[in-house]
């Protein structure tokens, strides 16, 4: 009697199945990127004017961010015309994205540059990005952390 229980747990512990990774763990190359995304909104009264959403990424360590894509608004207005600008710590503003034709969006109106992914330039972190609407001397600023 006694051997055909030790039979039985040793078997039971031969079938019990090695637990697997569930399904929403990342694989180790996503988890080697950290991404983020930075927003503001600037000027007075309701909503943006203007506003700046940036898409950010980096290797975890580094001190080297990734811009992805950086996206302006301005609400209240029909059309407009914006650029992005960059200054790093200690620098001076330099012209990210050259000026582009925002589309209108309801009643606001919208541009982006880049794309999605680990692409587009580097800047050390602390960077600051801006985007600045033709006419219009109010900026959306963020801080690459």
């Amino acid at each position: 009697m006694n051997r055909k229980i030790i039979t039985t747990a040793a078997l039971a512990v031969v079938l019990v199945p090695v637990a697997a990774p569930s399904a929403s763990a990342e694989p180790l190359a996503a988890r080697a990127y950290v991404d983020t995304r930075a927003n503001d909104c600037a000027g007075s009264g309701s909503g943006c004017r203007p506003g700046i959403v940036v898409h950010h990424w980096h290797r975890r360590g580094a001190q080297a961010r990734g811009v992805g894509w950086v996206y302006a608004s301005r609400e209240g207005v029909r059309s407009g015309t914006a650029r992005w600008l960059v200054k790093k710590p200690g620098g001076t503003w330099k012209t990210g994205g050259g000026w582009k034709r925002a589309n209108r969006v309801g009643s606001f109106v919208e541009t982006s540059w880049g794309r999605d992914g680990h692409t587009g330039p580097k800047y050390p972190r602390g960077s600051k990005l801006c985007v600045e609407f033709r006419g219009l001397t109010t900026k959306a600023c963020v801080t690459l952390k």
